[in-house]
């Protein structure tokens, strides 16, 4: 794992949440997209090296949908940029994580993503992300 890629925080409302941050950061999102497959509208804040990504549902049956249902908005996950998605998959699950989908799938902002299960890593959803183009 070679950096915090993102920190993703589940929202109600992705437009009151972009005004809320952009106040907060002192600037604006620089990218905003959908996510068909996770059912969710994303925004994106750079703060240093460091991504902050908003999550609004946009269907009832995706998993920011049902995280706000049971726990309400706030910090969702945390991303880790990787090198090699494959091989950081094969590691973590011999050292005994918990993959969530070990076939990487399309994420926001260009990336494959893989998740690891909160019960193996300390209630933390935990992202693994690698660019797309690599």
């Amino acid at each position: 794992m070679r950096k915090i890629e993102h920190i993703g925080i589940a929202v109600a409302d992705l437009e009151k949440s972009n005004e809320l941050f952009a106040r907060l950061l002192g600037k604006e999102a620089y990218k905003s997209e959908r996510v068909e497959g996770e059912g969710v509208e994303t925004s994106f804040f750079l703060v240093g090296e460091t991504k902050v990504e908003l999550l609004q549902a946009t269907r009832p049956d995706s998993p920011i949908a049902k995280y706000l249902e049971k726990r309400n908005e706030g910090i969702h996950h945390i991303a880790f940029d990787v090198a090699d998605i494959h091989l950081e998959v094969k590691r973590l699950k011999d050292a005994g994580f918990e993959i969530l989908n070990e076939t990487p799938k399309e994420g926001a902002d260009n990336k494959l993503v893989v998740f690891l299960h909160p019960r193996s890593t300390n209630g933390v959803l935990v992202e693994l992300c690698q660019e797309k183009n690599l």
